[in-house]
């Protein structure tokens, strides 16, 4: 059974508007599920095993709400083109490999090894069209001990001869199969619905697809409104639709009757916005690729203010790292330059609000998860921030707070637990 007591300088959030920082304290896990945190161990656990940390930073594992898996091969390369151009470019290209399985093993465990190396115990994840790669990937994220959603992606329409289904009834028979042989294969890792983007996923697709998501209780995950001229498109291709979300809400992918998480969603407008909290989407807030590939910055201050769920995603390889510290980083700076460029009244984000968001804001995706709180699953990370020396004297939470600037997670990750199970340890 997997339970024991991590000592050490604990930090989690109780909300978006309140860190909890708790110095030389410990933190229960019994059967894989946190029991508290405490000053003092209980007398009820006082036979449990401790893993001393102490002095060093625990904090929930990082979640990744959107990332794709074989894009990391060209991470950092293409950021002076915009999206549509970089997707032509560099995207499908690249995509198109992962048809040879000697090719895709390479890749995908150079992926999970950076994930498995990485602050991240809990990660959505999009694989390609090819069902047998896609599979392969998942695998290999089992294999490291993560818990993620991974998808086999859809695309019939606007897409390179060698990147394109030959049907909407051919992708819609290979999803099929992919999810029968998947979603009660593994532990850790289960299958997600992932059309690509409006785009390329003609309604005869995207109506299928949201009736094996009703049929196999599937969630979803895609992107929405990242860039204008994606949001343009998605106008002329379906002007039967008020939106681009409505474009996926009419044939149920759109968080109801499963749950969804949408990327980006930079150029939402009001009525879309109004049916994202309404169906309880999940927004993956992508900062890096927002920058890098010119789409806009996200108006997260009112989604937050809104109280809608909302996590962070690296968005490898429009974003050109696999470090949800980065994002956090990258979270704080393009939320001034929205508050400074384009609206004063929406106010910057703050340490603590996008910690949430990678943690316990991601975290609801997967359920109870992203914090230490009574009742959570376990997922932790350690990090000895020691090796960011400073003269100082520095609070609980400044010493957070220079760990995500710095790099902790590359820097100074000691130890990483994922349901209760130690998956790394430095």
């Amino acid at each position: 059974m997997n339970s024991f007591i991590i000592r050490g300088d604990i930090c989690y959030s109780a909300d978006k508007n309140h860190l909890i920082t708790k110095e030389n304290s410990y933190l229960i896990c019994e059967n894989g599920v946190c029991a508290g945190v405490f000053d003092m161990i209980p007398d009820r656990y006082a036979d449990l095993p401790v893993h001393d940390h102490s002095g060093m930073l625990v904090m929930p594992g990082m979640v990744d709400l959107h990332i794709h898996a074989p894009q990391y091969a060209y991470r950092g390369l293409g950021m002076d083109r915009e999206l549509l151009d970089w997707l032509n470019t560099y995207a499908f290209p690249e995509e198109s490999k992962y048809g040879d399985l000697v090719y895709a093993d390479n890749a995908y465990t150079i992926f999970a090894n950076a994930i498995r190396s990485s602050a991240t115990t809990r990660l959505c994840v999009f694989g390609t069209l090819h069902r047998t790669a896609t599979e392969l990937l998942m695998d290999k994220l089992e294999n490291i001990g993560v818990v993620s959603y991974v998808g086999k992606v859809n695309m019939d329409r606007n897409s390179p001869d060698t990147l394109r289904e030959a049907s909407a009834q051919t992708s819609l028979a290979d999803t099929e199969r992919f999810i029968k042989e998947t979603q009660e294969k593994y532990k850790n890792t289960y299958p997600i619905i992932t059309p690509r983007f409006i785009p390329s996923c003609t309604d005869e697709l995207t109506k299928g697809l949201g009736m094996l998501s009703k049929q196999y209780h599937i969630p979803v995950q895609t992107h929405l409104s990242e860039n204008p001229g994606e949001v343009a498109w998605v106008k002329e291709l379906c002007p039967w639709a008020e939106n681009y979300g409505e474009a996926y809400n009419r044939f149920g992918l759109f968080g109801k009757p499963e749950k969804a998480v949408m990327a980006h969603c930079v150029y939402s407008d009001e009525k879309e916005i109004a049916r994202m909290k309404e169906n309880g989407v999940f927004i993956a807030h992508c900062p890096a690729s927002n920058t890098n590939v010119a789409s806009g910055i996200a108006p997260v201050r009112k989604y937050l203010e809104a109280d809608m769920n909302i996590g962070l995603g690296s968005d490898v390889a429009g974003g050109h790292s696999e470090s949800m510290f980065t994002a956090m980083v990258d979270a704080l700076q393009v939320s001034r330059l929205y508050w400074r460029l384009v609206d004063q009244g929406q106010k910057p984000l703050n340490v603590g609000e996008v910690f949430y968001m990678a943690t316990k804001g991601g975290g609801a995706f997967f359920g109870k998860v992203g914090s230490f709180e009574e009742g959570y699953e376990f997922d932790a990370v350690v990090i000895d921030d020691s090796l960011l020396p400073h003269p100082q004297e520095l609070t609980l939470q400044e010493r957070l707070e220079r760990s995500i600037y710095l790099a902790g997670d590359v820097k100074a990750l000691k130890a990483k637990y994922c349901r209760g199970i130690e998956i790394m340890r430095n």
